[in-house]
């Protein structure tokens, strides 16, 4: 058993770490291939790493690398080691990515004198990057991990906190486009990237509830929680109405994505168990989200006791 637990592990991580690099392939397309050379700002320090292209010819590799390495040294205490050693690749990937595409694609080649098409399809490819990087636990570094430790302590939208950083640099780009339509083309991509982030990362967070009726309720129940340690299922005691039968109903929550591999285990024990499955609006707990509340400080009395909230009148 152990064994296979290490397999899966090692599985899990694999598959992270390809995500990543598919995520950062996505970023680079969008942004070396359609926004950079139809110079439309982006934000971050994919933006600040632009806007240095623009003015000093500064490549956007050695500038996003530097600044990245900055980020993170700040960002270990507040994020961890796991995610920055993720972020840390990413940033690596998605550098070595902006190189060789920067040399294939120096002057604009795809919507060259579109730049609103440019601007909405480079944002949709940076979308997609930004989404599958944090899904997998990683990023692309900048303001990913701004947006990251925020969402860590506040329940906001990470697109919304990017969107809000972002703002400021690509208003910035002013300063060496002098356009204001060139701007103004990358609020649009502002835009469109964080609507595209948020789609696709919650989409990765929606979840689902099944309810199980099986005779052989407990090798589901065991294979659930061999195969998926970091799930579990809850046994009610239940009575059918028409035959007065006892049963067992087995309630399981889990990921969307994983629903179909519940299905998929289910059919092996049992053909003939009842399932139903049912979208859930929000899971909070352990192996799913962490509540993000302010914590209320206790009031102190005139002789410096705390009092209790309801007390303090």
């Amino acid at each position: 058993m152990t064994n296979k637990l290490n397999k899966k592990a090692l599985y899990r991580e694999i598959l992270d770490y390809v995500m990543i690099a598919v995520g950062m392939f996505s970023y680079a397309i969008g942004w070396m291939i359609f926004l950079l050379p139809n110079h439309i700002g982006n934000g971050g320090v994919a933006g600040l790493a632009s806007i240095l292209k623009w003015g000093q010819n500064i490549p956007v590799s050695t500038t996003y690398f530097i600044l990245n390495a900055i980020l993170l040294a700040v960002a270990l205490k507040v994020l961890g080691l796991k995610f920055c050693i993720r972020t840390i690749y990413g940033v690596v990937v998605l550098t070595v990515l902006t190189r060789i595409l920067g040399s294939a694609f120096p002057h604009p080649m795809l919507l060259h004198g579109q730049p609103f098409m440019a601007a909405i399809i480079g944002a949709s490819f940076c979308g997609v990057g930004l989404a599958f990087g944090l899904s997998y636990n990683g990023s692309s570094g900048g303001s990913d991990i701004v947006a990251a430790i925020v969402n860590k302590y506040r329940d906001i939208s990470l697109g919304r906190v990017i969107l809000l950083v972002d703002m400021t640099i690509v208003t910035g780009s002013y300063l060496v486009l002098h356009s204001w339509e060139q701007v103004i083309y990358g609020y649009v991509n502002l835009i469109i990237t964080s609507f595209v982030l948020d789609q696709v990362i919650n989409s990765s967070r929606r979840s689902v509830q099944f309810l199980i009726i099986s005779e052989r309720y407990r090798e589901i129940c065991d294979m659930i929680s061999r195969d998926q340690p970091h799930r579990t299922s809850t046994i009610v005691d239940a009575k059918g109405y028409y035959t007065g039968h006892e049963i067992k109903l087995v309630i399981v929550v889990t990921r969307q994505r994983e629903a179909s591999y519940v299905y998929r285990m289910i059919d092996d024990i049992d053909p003939d168990a009842f399932v139903t499955q049912s979208q859930v609006m929000g899971v909070f707990g352990k192996g799913f989200d962490k509540f993000k509340v302010k914590k209320k400080s206790a009031h102190k009395s005139p002789q410096g006791e705390e009092l209790p909230c309801d007390e303090h009148r």
